[in-house]
């Protein structure tokens, strides 16, 4: 893959959301293994911070979405603290992003259409797996696919009711792409009152 275009006052677009969308798409077509990956912060009532990897499945001009189990630990903390930061670290491009706001909870439709989607697999492991919990061994988490399976045999897997989605609403984006010497181009942008976006460099 070609060396990409120095990033500029010049270059940048008005709109965080276009550059976001021509960098992932860079990072698709680098071949690389899971573009879609970012790491998930949060931080619950206690200010105890933790960081997961999850999936990006679906970004538009209200935010990024992810689906999860919400009993799991992140789901606990964003209950008591809905805020949190996504990071895309593209190696392969010298490349990252950080994706800062505020989360809300995806409706229900919006969470049974994703669930539908899903391999019938990953959505009878979505009813044996209590996320995060502790488990005697693997036969017991194997076991309880058996059971979800014998539970829904011949029908459709419905959405467990701890199971849904998430929509990270971006108060600030910013874009940092390597240079030499560690001199590398860094850009911020936030998002005013009126909902107008402003953007500035920033020291690497």
């Amino acid at each position: 893959m070609p060396e990409p275009a120095r990033l500029t006052e010049a270059t940048l677009p008005p709109e965080p959301l276009e550059l976001f969308a021509a960098w992932i798409g860079d990072a698709e077509a680098s071949g690389m293994t899971d573009p879609n990956a970012m790491t998930l912060a949060t931080a619950g009532a206690d200010g105890r911070p933790s960081a997961r990897t999850v999936l990006l499945r679906g970004v538009g001009d209200d935010g990024f979405r992810f689906f999860t189990n919400r009993t799991s630990l992140k789901g606990r903390q964003l209950a008591e603290n809905p805020r949190a930061q996504l990071l895309f670290f593209w190696r392969e491009i010298g490349r990252q992003i950080l994706i800062h706001g505020k989360v809300d909870q995806l409706s229900d439709a919006e969470s049974d259409a994703y669930f539908a989607s899903r391999a019938r697999e990953s959505q009878l492991g979505a009813w044996a797996s209590e996320q995060g919990s502790v488990i005697e061994s693997r036969d017991a988490l194997l076991a309880g696919v058996a059971e979800a399976e014998q539970r829904f045999a011949g029908e459709e897997v419905q959405r467990p009711p701890h199971w849904g989605g998430y929509i990270v609403r971006p108060e600030a984006i910013e874009f940092w792409q390597a240079g030499e010497f560690r001199l590398h181009d860094r850009f911020v942008y936030r998002q005013l009152d009126d909902r107008r976006w402003v953007a500035e460099r920033l020291s690497p």
